[in-house]
């Protein structure tokens, strides 16, 4: 048997019913506003007192995303830049090493030239580090005995004399350069033909002239050459220029002169190769014995 509440209780109709009546309700509002349009202005009176709502429950929202796209944006920006920099610098690197290369086909090309004006065969060489001397100004190349240097030899730059060969290796030699101060270089002036000996000055990367009158036509400007009177270095090669000329009470003029070759910056030089290997100069003679000694005691 089954109990059922007293009528007292009852609240309406069940749910059932509830349902099954807004259910039809619901299909007869869509098919009367299909047909006949009679819910638009419902619609829209209902719409317009409710956009305020929307829009108030879409503000965290909108926030949210604001916030989202504010970071999002300054990541993206943050990675741009760093790349446009790395981009910066890669060019800038590749800028630099095409200048490198420019520059070393330009000297290339003039030590080519200048091979072509050389009377004697040249060697190509590059200069790999200074000597390990810090009283001297020589520097080791990468050629040797193997490559045809020879003892003496001289080496040249795309501009002029740089120095001479001192010592030779297998696969290396040093190379005293022009303002070594144990170097000397028999040289003339351009301008007139005067002769003089060019020294390594004492100060880094000069030479001077010694032992020259007072008196001596050297003025500003003046350009030295070798002057071939040696037999190791050819005529003709620029060795200095005149910077200095002081003429005091000394019998002999103070002559300053600057290197015309780059010895600080040429990675690239020629060593010329003589067609005649140098001897060094001939030891002296004895002198004969005494005729005395020779001579035994009379008899």
């Amino acid at each position: 048997m089954l109990f059922r509440s007293p009528p007292f209780f009852k609240q309406g109709p069940s749910a059932f019913a509830r349902l099954l009546f807004f259910a039809v309700l619901a299909i007869a509002l869509l098919v009367v506003d299909a047909r006949y349009k009679t819910l638009v202005v419902v619609r829209q009176a209902v719409g317009t007192v409710l956009y305020p709502l929307q829009r108030a429950a879409l503000v965290p929202r909108d926030a949210a995303l604001r916030i989202g796209d504010y970071f999002s944006t300054q990541t993206a920006l943050l990675r741009e830049n760093e790349q446009l920099r790395r981009d910066r610098l890669q060019l800038a690197q590749t800028a630099q090493v095409a200048e490198q290369r420019e520059t070393e086909n330009a000297q290339l090309r003039r030590l080519l030239d200048a091979r072509t004006r050389a009377p004697v065969r040249s060697v190509h060489a590059e200069i790999l580090y200074d000597a390990r001397d810090p009283f001297s100004q020589k520097v080791v190349i990468n050629r040797g005995t193997q490559h045809g240097v020879t003892l003496g030899a001289p080496v040249i730059d795309d501009r002029g004399v740089l120095g001479q060969v001192v010592r030779v290796f297998p696969f290396t030699s040093e190379v005293a350069l022009v303002t070594d101060v144990d170097q000397s270089i028999p040289v003339q002036v351009l301008r007139n033909d005067l002769r003089a000996v060019a020294y390594g000055g004492p100060g880094a990367g000069s030479l001077e002239l010694r032992f020259l009158a007072a008196n001596a036509d050297v003025v500003n400007g003046d350009v030295l050459v070798t002057s071939g009177l040696d037999g190791v270095y050819p005529a003709g090669f620029p060795v200095a220029k005149v910077v200095s000329v002081v003429r005091g009470a000394s019998a002999f003029a103070q002559i300053v002169c600057t290197p015309i070759a780059a010895v600080n910056g040429s990675p690239q030089v020629l060593v010329l190769i003589p067609t005649e290997k140098i001897e060094p100069p001939p030891a002296p003679a004895e002198p004969p014995p005494d005729a005395s000694q020779k001579r035994g005691p009379r008899k």
